[in-house]
């Protein structure tokens, strides 16, 4: 499954090691970042293609978990859900 995960919060040393540990621990695999900060706002969109055998809701509360320990907010779509939201018919 893809899913786009998105990070948006005051910057700081770290974001990107937590995330990337987060990822590296439930064999996440990153197909496209882009990164860049901006007026001090750190924020970052991930295209990862997760295991099939992923429990989705349970690696939801891990950023989400994630995210309140770093401050940030980070949120974890379905590419398809993120798709169809993001195109007019």
């Amino acid at each position: 499954m893809k899913a786009i995960l998105s990070v948006i919060g005051h910057d700081k040393v770290g974001i990107i090691a937590s995330v990337s540990n987060l990822l590296a621990e439930n064999k996440i695999n990153i197909l496209d970042v882009s990164q860049t900060i901006m007026e001090k706002e750190f924020v970052m969109m991930m295209s990862l293609a997760l295991p099939e055998t992923i429990d989705f809701q349970e690696l939801t509360n891990k950023f989400n978990k994630l995210g309140k320990e770093l401050g940030v907010e980070i949120n974890l779509r379905n590419s398809k859900l993120y798709e169809a939201m993001h195109t007019l018919d």
